[in-house]
This record gives structure tokens, C-alpha cells and sequence, in this order.
């Protein structure tokens, strides 16, 4: 039987229905071979050879195909019709020859199928083809760039930017826009304006309502009228006036219905309609395209095939009746910049199966295919018939004149089904205006000024993000979504209310990037790029020339940064950033002039364990920092902690002060002196700004340690008190003794209020000393290659991996649910060769008794301490998908 691969299980167990039992159905689970995630992988001075490796995941699932082909010596490769489907293709149809499955009789074929069809797939089957190469190099160029970029342009920033995580040749660009919409919006200063209407009556008593349109026989624009003392005086000239209708215009218009969806209009309307993310879009139509519910979601073309066409026409007849369809078909023209790369339009593979009868159970994907499916056959309806009336009323001198509009709808065409959200609110009067005649007299009811302020330009959505990426001819319909969920993921953005909006480390890595990289986040120069790959895919440009092109001058960028000292570059980016950092003061002062010590200057700092902070010029002898970004509202001065301490007040005639220590924030009572070398003092809890303790809050803190009362079982003192890891109890007969019970409170509160019943409940509730009980995993992940199994832990400080006696911390980035085999892999080695540990199998039990594994374990330890002396280099890690789906450096 031929052999049959295809990506996703769903996928083959919808097309192994329709093939029968004549064939082989396998799936590969994605792609089987990935660029290893460390330098040389893509090696320029090899004419850009790249090593490819398959993943310890995808192994088995090569085994598999490997192992059918030994019965049958026939292989279709059946993956997704874009690129990336056919570098699958590619990928696969490579390991199973260096397995030597396919051998010089094979007969390997390509076939691709718009839609999970029946009708479609049985078509593919009858057309199959080679491996287009072409699109193939098209993929290896990109994915090579990628590399190229995180792997020489992340570590630059990790050197020379503290606190930044990686960049990307697509994702960069996007985080640019972003950021620079928000100082566009923190740049704006808002313009007041009036308008004026007017409430009308006609004279068959119908009210009407108009706007003012001229004014002193001048017609008025935007700004003419600026104070509400100028609109008071528009006001009463249009109250001294009698008025009349001066003309009537109706004019018959139509609305034509927007084309069927590709990618990128999906995720704007899934956005705009339902909040819907991009991978969230895209995750839910995967599952309805591998259900055989809709065509292929990845897609640059907006024409739709004939037959289905002929569908929509017929259901829109059946439906809504013959009036709603038009004469002859609507056509629509493909934008797609490559016909090679573009695709039908996103449409349900059958037009009469309506939402409701499909009966979908999941929400994403049902809603998803009413809009996919409501959308489509709009596109083939007739347009809808409006009538837009325009009243022009004035008076008799000429002086004043407002004008009426409104718009009826004659016939609904296409909105029946459907009507294109907007990104931001359009002002449309769709009003029906009452009968009126020129001529006619109006007689004022009420005349209104209304004060109004420009308003900033609005935040990007993912919606009008994708919107104005695929205007500017950034990144591909397959990209999108990676895209947007990666700028998010890295932190350097965050989504509230719908809205992107950029961290301070987003602005911090766009600034580095614009003033030592500007041209490889300029628009263009992306935008080229991808036309260059284009070109690539068509057949009309060397894939190795795009690279050579591309890496001379990249490479001697990034040796232009070797010698940027990092006092240099954080100069730079704060003066980029000031009016962010030190926005003007309403007083006028200099807003760089520290509010602790008056004297020193303020800017941009860096921490030891990264991170940016502002902090004073004047440093050591004034402490004073703040968080990196603008100010807080309010007096800085008040809360800023000089050096001495900060005054709170006096309590039984000692002066209580809160300081900044090397282990944290404190308050004192008393000055130290040679009799109190060590005055009363107790730590700032960690939910409590230091800056804003208030003398109460510092006395109940010196007050500590609070003792509640003997435990009525025991007799045993029951304490209060704030330590090293937060609020806890002790049940001991001093609050020193080391012995004794202690129990963590959740509230720093509870502290100073809690009573004998609740404490007793805490301290009961505390598991009992002896041996813990095994950990459960979070996560199996799976055998190591040099055996042992490899589990994700819950750790003290964060999730990590653990093999044998390895532990390696996952990435902040990384959930633990989402960690493969392949990642864990690659971390447990990692750290192993970072302690001086040897890959091999965990040791089993019985031979740790043994002399020479103690020997060995004290080596280990050695290694640890000698490493532990030299910080060890950042390296790649892995699972952070780029601008295309590749690994880049995290």
C-alpha cells in the first residue's frame, strides 16, 4: 500500500476515510527537522550550509513512516499547499533518504489539496508532482535569516543592553511600530474645538437636527470656532435668524460587499468582532481546515474556484431568493505579490452547510465558521441600495447655514447576512430624515454648542497591527500570528483591553535597535526583503545570493558594536527616551533635577542582576532610584529615602526612620549610638512601598515580635511575627529558640490581628516533621537519548528539568506544559556541560554505595565551584519560535 504523510493525526484520520484501506495514512506531527539551537547550525563561511537535525520527538514518527516503506515502495507527501508544507515535504523526503527508506525504486510523489475533501483529495491524487524546490529555497533563505539574525543580534543586545531577551528580523520590526504609536500618543498635545447644532422644526411638525456649516458667510473648518466664547456667539447668530430650506439633494448609492477572507482579514475581523487573538484565530481554524469544515487558512488569495462559486450562488438563491443574487458572479482581484504562494480564498469547503447545521461544540471554532461562512457568501450577493439626502438650511443675508443628512437603506443586498467591522468608530449619519421642501420655513427648537479634543492616534489592536504590517509589506499571511504572539510572550509588549502596549523593555530594545541597527528595522528595507524572497519562490532569484547580500553588511553592523561601551549606549537611549523618562513639569523646573538632593541629575542606570532603573549623578552620596519609566504621581521628594533615613516621626520620644539597607527596606527606632550600637529595628514587607510607610505602620512593625498566647494543648507560647520569606507563627517558648513549629500566614495583616483559634488552625494544618513525601512531576517529558527519564519539576524558584541529579531552570518564556522532549533535552545538557557533569544515564541507586561514585560526585562538586567562579555565557534557549516558526535566541 503507498504510504500517505500528511502534518497532524486529525488531518490523517480525515483523509485515511477518504482513501480507504489501499493506503498507508501516516502523520509526521509538524516538521521532523529543526536548525540545532547553537551557533554554526548556519554556517556563512561555508556558503551558508545548514545542519539539520531531526528532533528526538519526531524520531519515532520518522521510524514509522521508515518502517511502512519497507513494505511498500511508494511515498505521497501530502503536507500543507504553501511553503512551509512543502519544506515539510522536503525535510521528510531528506531524513528518510539518509535513513535509506527511500531508495533509488521509490516512487515519491508530492500532491496537494486545497480542502479535506473527498472530491479534493481524490483530484490531488490524480495530479501529483515533485517537490517544488523553489519554494523550498524560498523557506531555507528565510529560515536561515532568522537564524542568522537571533543568533548574532541577540547576544549584542544581552551585552550591551541589560534586561533584554532577544530580537528578530520581522518581530523587531513590528515592536518598532508599536512603540513608535506610543510616542506618537504620548507626543500629542489635544485641541479644543466647538461644533454647534441645532434641533429644527418643519412645518408638518417633524423635528430635524442640523449642524452649523457657515458662519459670517464663510464656510466654517475643523478648528473656526475654538472657545466656547466663539461658539456662544455662533449660537446667537443662528438664534437672531430666521431660517429656510435652501436645497434638498437626494442621491441614489449602493455598498458593494467586502471579498471573502484570507489570513490576514481573518484576524482582523476575529479581532474586531470577537476579541480573538491571532494564534487564537488560527488555532481554532486549523481545527475546522483538518475537520474538512473549511479550505486551507494560510493564504495570501482572495479568488474563489468556480464550482464553488456556482455553491454560494446556489445557496443564496435558496436561502434569500433570486433578488438577492446578482446577475453574473462577483470577481474578485488576488493581491498576493506571489501567484505561486497564493491560494484560493478562506471559504467553507460546502457552501449549504450553515452553522447551524454543522453543529460545532467548540466556541472558537463555531463562531469562527458562522463568520468564515457568512462572510463568503456575501461576497456573492448583490450590493446593497441606499438613498443619502443632504438638506441645506440658511439664512436669509447668508450669514448662517447648517446642514441635515441621512441615508435610508432601499434594499439590504448583502447586509442580510453580513456587514465589515470597523477598526475605530466611523461617524455615518444613517438617519431618515422627515419630508421637507425648499423653501420651507424651519423654526428653531434648540441651538447646543458642544465642546470637543482631538484625540491621539488609537493603540494598534492585533486587528489594525496585521492591518498595517500587511500594508507596509512586512512579514506573510503564515506569519502573522507567530508575529504578534512573540513580541507578547518576550514581554516587550502587553495587551490590555484589546490594545498593545509597549514595556519599557520593548522601548529600551527598540531605541538600541533604531540607533545601532536603524536599517534592519527600517519599513522598507523589510518589506524588500520579503519581496527579495518572493522573487526566490518564483524561480527569479538565487536563494544563496539573497543570503550573501544580506550578510556582508549585517555581519559588519554587528562588528561596528564590539567596542560600544555600555555607559555609551545607555547615554544614548536615554536621551532618545526623555520625554518618556522625565516628562515636563507643571511648575517648569528641570525634570532630569533629582527631587532627594536637589542638586544631582537624573538618567538612566543598570542594575548588577539587569534591568534599567533611573537614579542619581550624584550616587554614592545621594541613594535616590526609581523604577525605569516616567514618574508616579505625586511628590517624588516625599517619597524619596535619602541616605540617613527618611523622618516618619517620634513615638514615646525616639524618632522612627525608614531606610534602604543592603538586605532591603527597614524601619528603625532611634539613632545608633555607641550604648545602642544596635537600636530596635524590623524589615518593610514586601507588599509595602518603602517610600510610602507611614509612622503607624512602622511603630506595628517595631512592634513585633506580637506574642498571642499559650497554646491551650500545650502551654507552649504561640508568636507573631515578620521574617526573611514573610509573615509566619512560631509555637516555642521564645521567639529565638530554633526549635519549635513554624507556619507561613498568607497576609502580612494577619500579623497584627490574628487571634488563638485561627493560629491554632495554621499551625495544625502544618504537615508533620519527618521525611517529605516525593514531589509529584509536573510533567513527564520523557526518556533521555543516553537514558533516564526527564521530568518538570516544581522548584522553590520557578519550574525546572530534571534528569537524574541535573537540574536545569526552565526559561521564563517556556510554561512547563509546553516543554517537549527535544527542550529538555537540550537544557539538561546544557547545564550539565555548564557544572562539568557527564552526559550519561542517571545512576541507579545500589551503585551510589559504591566508593567511586562518591569519588566521582565529589569531582562534580569541584566542577561546580570552579564554574561558579566564571559567569558562564549566554546561550540559546530553546523552543522561542521566530518571525517564520524558527528558533531564536531567547
Amino acid at each position: 500500500m503507498p504510504v500517505v504523510v500528511v502534518e497532524s493525526p486529525a488531518k490523517a484520520k480525515t483523509i485515511n476515510k477518504y482513501l480507504g484501506s489501499d493506503y498507508t495514512v501516516l502523520a509526521s506531527y509538524g516538521h521532523v527537522r529543526d536548525l540545532p539551537p547553537k551557533n554554526g547550525s548556519v554556517d556563512p563561511e561555508k556558503d551558508f550550509e545548514m545542519l539539520w537535525e531531526v528532533g528526538s520527538d519526531s524520531r519515532k514518527h520518522v521510524k514509522a513512516i521508515a518502517d511502512a516503506l519497507a513494505e511498500d515502495d511508494a511515498l505521497i507527501l501530502a503536507t500543507d499547499p504553501d511553503r512551509e508544507g512543502e519544506a515539510i515535504s522536503w525535510h521528510l523526503q531528506e531524513a528518510l533518504t539518509k535513513r535509506k527508506a527511500i531508495k533509488k525504486t521509490t516512487d515519491v510523489k508530492r500532491v496537494v489539496f486545497n480542502a479535506i475533501t473527498k472530491s479534493a483529495v481524490t483530484a490531488a491524487m490524480a495530479q501529483p508532482r515533485d517537490v517544488d524546490m523553489e519554494l523550498v529555497e524560498a523557506y531555507l533563505a528565510r529560515r536561515a535569516l532568522d537564524y542568522l539574525v537571533g543568533f548574532n543580534l541577540s547576544p549584542v543586545l544581552w551585552r550591551k543592553l541589560p534586561g533584554a531577551k532577544s530580537a528578530g528580523r520581522v518581530q523587531s520590526v513590528c515592536l518598532r511600530l508599536i512603540v513608535e504609536r506610543e510616542m506618537e500618543i504620548e507626543a500629542f498635545r489635544a485641541q479644543e474645538y466647538w461644533t454647534v447644532k441645532a434641533q429644527l422644526q418643519t412645518p408638518r411638525n417633524q423635528m430635524l437636527e442640523a449642524r452649523l456649516t457657515v458662519l459670517g458667510g464663510r464656510k466654517l473648518e475643523k478648528f473656526d470656532i475654538p472657545t466656547q466664547e466663539a461658539a456662544d456667539l455662533a449660537v446667537q447668530a443662528i438664534r437672531s435668524r430666521d431660517l429656510s430650506v435652501t436645497s434638498v439633494e437626494a442621491r441614489p448609492g449602493s455598498r458593494n460587499p467586502s471579498p471573502p477572507f484570507m489570513t490576514s482579514t481573518l484576524q482582523q475581523e476575529a479581532s474586531r468582532k470577537f476579541g480573538m487573538g491571532a494564534r487564537q484565530t488560527m488555532s481554532a481554524a486549523q481545527r475546522l481546515y483538518e475537520a474538512g469544515h473549511i479550505t486551507y487558512m494560510r493564504t495570501d488569495g482572495i479568488d474563489m474556484a468556480p464550482e464553488a462559486v456556482t455553491m454560494a450562488r446556489d445557496a443564496i438563491k435558496d436561502r434569500y431568493g433570486a433578488e438577492y443574487l446578482p446577475a453574473k458572479p462577483r470577481t474578485y482581484k488576488n493581491k498576493a505579490k506571489n501567484a505561486q504562494e497564493a491560494h484560493e480564498c478562506i471559504r467553507p469547503t460546502e457552501m449549504a452547510m450553515a452553522p447551524d447545521r454543522l453543529k460545532i461544540t467548540d466556541s472558537d471554532q463555531r463562531r469562527l465558521y458562522e463568520l468564515i461562512w457568512k462572510r463568503t457568501l456575501a461576497s456573492q450577493m448583490e450590493a446593497a441600495r441606499l438613498e443619502r439626502t443632504t438638506v441645506e438650511i440658511g439664512s436669509a443675508d447668508g450669514q448662517v447655514g447648517l446642514r441635515a443628512t441621512g441615508q435610508v437603506v432601499l434594499f439590504d443586498g448583502f447586509l442580510k447576512v453580513y456587514e465589515e467591522g470597523r477598526d475605530e468608530p466611523e461617524e455615518e449619519d444613517d438617519r431618515r430624515l422627515p419630508q421637507v421642501a425648499q423653501g420651507e420655513p424651519m423654526k428653531k427648537d434648540t441651538v447646543t454648542p458642544e465642546q470637543h479634543h482631538t484625540q491621539p492616534p488609537p493603540r494598534y489592536t492585533e486587528a489594525t497591527l496585521v492591518k498595517r504590517m500587511e500594508e507596509l509589506g512586512i512579514g506573510r499571511p503564515s506569519t502573522y500570528a507567530s508575529i504578534v504572539t512573540t513580541i507578547q510572550d518576550r514581554g516587550y509588549v502587553v495587551k490590555e483591553q484589546n490594545r498593545l502596549i509597549p514595556e519599557d523593555k520593548g522601548r529600551l530594545v527598540t531605541v538600541f535597535l533604531t540607533k545601532y541597527f536603524r536599517r534592519y528595522v527600517e519599513y522598507d528595507f523589510t518589506a524588500g526583503l520579503e519581496n527579495e524572497l518572493d522573487d526566490v519562490s518564483a524561480g527569479s532569484r538565487d536563494y544563496k545570493e539573497v543570503l550573501r547580500q544580506f550578510w556582508r553588511d549585517f555581519s559588519a553592523s554587528i562588528e561596528e558594536t564590539a567596542d560600544l561601551r555600555i555607559s555609551e549606549v545607555l547615554d544614548q537611549i536615554d536621551e532618545a527616551l526623555a520625554p518618556h523618562l522625565y516628562p515636563p513639569k507643571e511648575d517648569g523646573t528641570d525634570p532630569r533635577i533629582c527631587p532627594n538632593c536637589g542638586t544631582g541629575r537624573l538618567s538612566m542606570r543598570t542594575a548588577r542582576s539587569g534591568g534599567a532603573f533611573i537614579g542619581c549623578s550624584n550616587y554614592p552620596e545621594c541613594r535616590f532610584t526609581r523604577p525605569f519609566g516616567p514618574p508616579l504621581e505625586g511628590d517624588e521628594a516625599a517619597r524619596a529615602i535619602p541616605p540617613e533615613g527618611k523622618l516618619l516621626g517620634e513615638d514615646n520620644g525616639d524618632e522612627i526612620r525608614v531606610f534602604k539597607g543592603r538586605f532591603g527596606p527597614y524601619v528603625q527606632r532611634g539613632p545608633v549610638t555607641d550604648e545602642t550600637p544596635k537600636p530596635p529595628r524590623q524589615s518593610v514587607p514586601k507588599p509595602w512601598p518603602p517610600e510610602e510607610v507611614t509612622l503607624e505602620q512602622a511603630v506595628k512593625l517595631l512592634s513585633l515580635p506580637r506574642e498571642i498566647g499559650a497554646h491551650p494543648e500545650d502551654g507552649v507560647t504561640i508568636w507573631a511575627n515578620i521574617g526573611r520569606y514573610g509573615p509566619y507563627l512560631k509555637h516555642a517558648d521564645s521567639i529565638s529558640n530554633k526549635g519549635g513549629t513554624n507556619a507561613n500566614l498568607e497576609d502580612v495583616e494577619e500579623v497584627f490581628t490574628i487571634g488563638m483559634n485561627r493560629a491554632v488552625e495554621v499551625l495544625a494544618s502544618k504537615p508533620k516533621r519527618g521525611k517529605p513525601a516525593a514531589q509529584a512531576p509536573l510533567k513527564e517529558v520523557g526518556e533521555h537519548p543516553d537514558g533516564g527519564e526527564i521530568t518538570v519539576m516544581k522548584g522553590r524558584y520557578g519550574p525546572y528539568v530534571k534528569w537524574g541529579k541535573v537540574n536545569a531552570t526552565l526559561p521564563e518564556t517556556v510554561e512547563p506544559e509546553d516543554v517537549t522532549l527535544d527542550v529538555a533535552v537540550e537544557l539538561v545538557n546544557a547545564r550539565a556541560s555548564k557544572s562539568g557533569t557527564k552526559k550519561k544515564a542517571p545512576a541507579k541507586k545500589a551503585a551510589a554505595k559504591k566508593p567511586a561514585a562518591k569519588k566521582a560526585a565529589t569531582g562534580k562538586t569541584a566542577a561546580k565551584k570552579t564554574a561558579a567562579k566564571k559567569p558562564a555565557a549566554k546561550k540559546a534557549e530553546p523552543g522561542n519560535k521566530g518571525d517564520d516558526g524558527a528558533d531564536v535566541l531567547e
